[in-house]
């Protein structure tokens, strides 16, 4: 293996520990936030522990919640990026590293013999979701996806008459029906258009976007804001013993659609919205882009 293989094998292997172990700042922020303006002491008591469950996690070291997720990889490897095919079995080590040594929960299970791999890893997991991109760098993003939340996770094929205000309802009717099965407050990732399937990939990825970031398109980013509220009037609040917050932030995304078909994917992300990203240069050199930490402190 070169010397770059082993740089990003370790890389991807301590951003997935800072993910497990650490969450974004702006998550926090709206957590403290949410806890803050919180009336109801039941709901504000829930907070208190959320917000001292992550300062544990972060000062020992340890995953924030027991359900380590589904680990999902976010590859855009530029074009002159000299590692490519390799990557895919280097992210496989990485991920078996990691689930020996932070330790993660084993989470890869054969749907027909029900057996687990042990190490996080078998058909299609992780999964890895490729992207070309111009340059010569390499950007991972890692998103352990846990199962609470992904139960919750709807595709809706809407009649394309029913429009933006299916799109609403579709929203606000998968919240309602997972009420506290997902963990909230929650993050919302919907997407509206291209086919079945991206829908859905477009709405997971979109709940990594960081909270309070609005959509480019000024009509989209007001949607957002209006099912922000309209779901934080459901009263669920956090893990569904009633509060003032249910979701923590709405972002949406899209695509242009078959005249004939309107999905709509909507991904609920739970309070332990773990993520994380770095760049990795053709020289070797490392910079995490979603935590402010140091390789060498991981």
């Amino acid at each position: 293996m070169s010397n770059l293989e082993n740089i990003i094998e370790e890389s991807a292997y301590k951003l997935l520990k800072i993910a497990e172990t650490r969450l974004p700042d702006d998550v926090i922020e709206a957590l403290r936030k949410a806890r803050d303006k919180e009336t109801r002491p039941l709901a504000r008591a829930q907070f208190d522990a959320i917000l001292r469950n992550i300062e544990i996690a972060r000062n020992q070291t340890l995953p924030i919640c027991q359900d380590t997720g589904s680990i999902i990889w976010y590859v855009e490897v530029g074009e002159d990026f000299p590692i490519r095919a390799k990557l895919a079995e280097i992210l496989k080590n990485a991920t078996r590293k990691a689930t020996k040594e932070i330790p993660l929960r084993p989470n890869a299970v054969d749907p027909w013999t029900h057996k687990n791999s042990g190490d996080n890893t078998g058909r299609y997991y992780p999964f890895i979701n490729w992207e070309i991109v111009p340059g010569d760098e390499l950007k991972l993003t890692v998103l352990p996806k846990g199962g609470g939340s992904e139960n919750t996770v709807k595709l809706w094929m809407l009649n394309p008459v029913e429009g933006i205000n299916g799109f609403k309802r579709a929203v606000i009717e998968t919240v309602y029906t997972a009420g506290p099965k997902p963990c909230p407050p929650i993050i919302v990732g919907a997407a509206i258009g291209a086919g079945a399937d991206i829908a859905i990939k477009l709405a997971k990825k979109a709940v990594m976007r960081p909270i309070g970031q609005r959509n480019e398109n000024e009509e989209i980013a007001k949607l957002e804001l209006e099912l922000l509220e309209a779901l934080n009037k459901l009263g669920i609040g956090p893990m569904g013993l009633g509060g003032s917050t249910t979701v923590l932030d709405v972002h949406i995304d899209w695509g242009h659609r078959h005249p004939a078909s309107f999905p709509v994917a909507v991904v609920t992300q739970c309070w332990a919205a773990r993520s994380a990203s770095l760049k990795i240069t053709k020289d070797g050199e490392v910079k995490i882009l979603s935590h402010k930490v140091n390789l060498e402190e991981v």
